[in-house]
């Protein structure tokens, strides 16, 4: 069995969908005859966690952990979080995200142009001694880095060079690119520097993955390097669950909901259907699960709707699945951010898995709504668009009430876990041999 080291920032028991990628390709690469060799930091600073995720590593994984030093706890020293448990009440995203204090923004300027790429920095050079050190006794045959943070393909690109091994840089989202770069306060030499090191890690990759058509277009602009696109997806085994319906008309977001995703214009269409339909006001109700701003909840109750409004908080991924299948309408809000126009959310996948409509709410052309027209699961509507999102929510309506809401999806089989998985080990294979897949 072939040996791939995968250097990654989040594994179990952290969640979210930066582990969720890497735990299922770790999961069904066995079956690809490769064994999948985890380095990753021994103390991370986590703002969520999820234990149930580990029962997915295969017993061929090995994990290999070292301690990090990071600066946060520095950060919540300055910003008065000292005490505060980590992750409570922040928001979804602190860089562009809510207002900011003195202390915050001073907290954001020293991370941006001090801590470069990212506050995991710290790990680079530790971690490339280790490695070295390690792959001597315990060769490896391809290295894999997915980021962000991109302090992993800096360790990466550092050991690749020293064993002369294959390398792909594994990018799940964007570097200088990123919806919140420009929001961080960057000198101009801190700027040159991040996009020096970017630069760098495309062209001295044997390979890039990311995980769009959009951002493969983006980067194939930057680098020769070989870009290839193998997207987020879902797992077949998370769906075994058997759910009963409960009677109501969920519309339930699941994930991370920022505030500067808030859909203000659909909780006005609801308001205003409640208002005019005493049975939708009855059985309506909003499900939020996982860690939402209070921007959102509190434009929710703002609109009259605190009585249908379900905050679950923070939920395993099994609980988020097991609330996917068991919603009316899945709510898929993008943040008003023009470079969500390449972005594909994790969890959009797991929606399409769960077969009930797909409400988007954001950019009508873009990635997003390109799977959604190509699946038919769902449509994406302008922000502003009240008559499209109350359209939408009555025709739904009319479906739940006769009991026939499903939409009609085709076949997604080509984004389930396993297959995904094959493609990556096809590549893979492909740079052993010295023939990387156009």
């Amino acid at each position: 069995m072939k040996r791939v080291l995968v250097i990654s920032y989040y594994w179990p028991p952290s969640g979210g969908s930066g582990v969720q990628r890497w735990v299922k390709f770790a999961k069904y690469l066995p079956a690809e005859d490769w064994q999948p060799v985890i380095y990753t930091p021994e103390n991370p600073e986590l703002t969520s966690t999820d234990k149930t995720l580990a029962d997915e590593i295969p017993p061929e994984a090995e994990v290999i952990r070292t301690r990090i030093t990071e600066p946060y706890g520095i950060y919540r020293a300055l910003t008065g979080k000292k005490g505060e448990e980590k992750g409570k009440q922040e928001e979804v995203n602190p860089i562009s995200g809510g207002k900011k204090s003195v202390l915050q923004k001073i907290s954001l300027f020293i991370r941006g142009n001090f801590f470069i790429p990212d506050p995991r920095c710290m790990w680079i050079r530790p971690s490339v001694r280790f490695l070295t050190k390690y792959l001597k006794e315990h060769p490896v045959d391809i290295i894999v880095s997915t980021g962000p943070p991109h302090s992993m393909h800096l360790i990466a690109m550092k050991v690749a060079e020293k064993t002369g091994l294959p390398w792909i840089a594994d990018f799940r989202d964007p570097w200088t690119r990123m919806f919140y770069f420009k929001h961080l306060p960057l000198t101009s030499w801190a700027r040159r520097r991040h996009a020096g090191l970017e630069k760098k890690v495309l062209d001295s990759a044997s390979a890039i993955v990311t995980v769009t058509g959009p951002l493969k277009k983006e980067f194939e602009s930057m680098t020769p390097t070989p870009v290839h696109c193998i997207t987020n997806g879902y797992d077949e085994s998370d769906f075994d669950q058997i759910i009963e319906p409960d009677g109501f008309f969920n519309i339930t977001h699941t994930g991370l909901f920022a505030g500067d995703g808030n859909p203000a214009a659909l909780w006005k269409v609801l308001a205003d259907k409640c208002r005019t339909d005493s049975q939708f006001r009855e059985l309506l109700r909003i499900r939020l699960v996982g860690k939402t701003d209070r921007e959102i909840t509190e434009s929710i109750i703002a609109s009259g709707l605190a009585e249908n409004m379900r905050d679950l908080g923070y939920q395993t991924h099994l609980v988020a699945t097991r609330e996917q299948m068991g919603a009316t309408i899945l709510l898929l809000p993008q943040r008003k951010e023009p470079e969500y126009r390449s972005v594909l959310t994790g969890k959009i996948f797991e929606y399409l898995a769960s077969r009930h409509p797909i409400l988007g709410i954001g950019m009508t052309e873009g990635a997003m709504a390109d799977l959604l027209d190509e699946t038919r699961s769902g449509k994406m509507i302008d922000w502003d668009d009240c008559a499209g999102m109350r359209e939408f929510i009555d025709k739904c309506w009319t479906g739940f009430i006769s009991d026939d809401p499903s939409p009609e999806n085709t076949d997604i089989s080509r984004y389930s876990r396993r297959e995904l998985t094959a493609r990556m080990a096809r590549l893979m294979e492909s740079l052993l041999n010295a023939n990387p897949i156009k």
